[in-house]
């Protein structure tokens, strides 16, 4: 491989300073560039783009670790620009697609349905009266953030009247029923992290409520990434299109034997599943996205 490998990231990243170092170790150069200075210089570059760090040449290979956050004009077109280094042939990694698709949890839901997978029912909508409405025919609902990440925002509802204004949700209400614990007040959930359409690492989240992320407070217990768990989260993986992913999964408690898929994230946190995974977690992100890479540049002509 030749070139230097862009990471996507943004400020005093735990998890880009992994990634750094083992890339280090394949003896590969990497940047760290923030999407919020990226954007198009249309007839102004040779590859029509702005890449603080690349000038007028493209990297070798674009690592997605963080969007980074902005207005819905700026992740547009933050979003824009990985769209274009794919189409420049640039292996990107996830693709801004992939990203799309799990960004926005009702299309993810639709994704995880259409391909089979067993997922909660869930329902987007973008009126208050609606959302009051679905919650009415289904008492005990979890809203959650069309965008959301880690936990935050997350509400349970229980009537009607629980249903906050539609300035609190930008308009869009999603809702996805509660799945309750086996054991009252037994509050888990695993995270599968899938590398390559491969199961890497899993863990047991253990919450201290019923929100179980890890920045909530969640104690993480080892698990084997194998199973139906894991099988689900490699499919869910594929149901996106996503390289590498974050897979959230709950037991259904009607069946013992049953997950369900909550939630697929393309730009996934590790570190709390690193402190219990012997896999370094880095190193199989850094191994398979280089792999991609260099199969890219077979095909290229000489």
């Amino acid at each position: 491989m030749s070139g230097a490998v862009a990471l996507f990231t943004d400020g005093a990243d735990w998890h880009a300073a992994r990634l750094e170092r083992a890339f280090a170790r394949r003896g590969v150069e990497c940047r760290r560039v923030s999407l919020s200075t990226c954007g198009f210089a249309v007839g102004r570059t040779l590859t029509d783009l702005l890449l603080p760090g690349f000038g007028d040449s493209l990297p070798s290979g674009a690592f997605v670790r963080v969007i980074g956050q902005g207005s819905f004009e700026q992740v547009t077109l933050r979003l824009g620009v990985l769209h274009a280094l794919d189409r420049l042939g640039v292996p990107v990694y996830n693709t801004a697609r992939a990203i799309e698709r799990c960004v926005d949890k009702s299309a993810t839901s639709f994704l995880l349905a259409r391909s089979g997978l067993p997922t909660p029912p869930s329902v987007a909508v973008q009126s208050a009266d609606m959302a009051r409405a679905v919650v009415e025919n289904t008492p005990d609902c979890v809203l959650k953030p069309l965008f959301g990440a880690q936990g935050r925002g997350l509400r349970r509802l229980s009537t009607p009247d629980d249903v906050p204004e539609s300035e609190a949700v930008a308009g869009v209400y999603y809702l996805q029923s509660f799945v309750p614990p086996r054991r009252e007040g037994e509050w888990r959930d695993c995270r599968v992290f899938v590398v390559g359409g491969h199961a890497v690492a899993a863990m047991i989240r253990h919450g201290r409520s019923w929100i179980t992320n890890v920045h909530q407070g969640a104690r993480c217990e080892a698990m084997a990434p194998d199973g139906t768990a894991a099988d689900l989260a490699v499919r869910a993986a594929a149901a996106v299109g996503a390289d590498y992913a974050g897979v959230d999964l709950i037991a259904d408690p009607g069946d013992g034997d049953r997950w369900l898929v909550l939630e697929v994230n393309s730009m996934p946190a590790w570190q709390g599943l690193q402190s219990v995974s012997k896999i370094d977690i880095a190193d199989a992100l850094a191994a398979d996205f280089l792999g991609r890479i260099d199969a890219v540049s077979s095909r290229e002509p000489r």
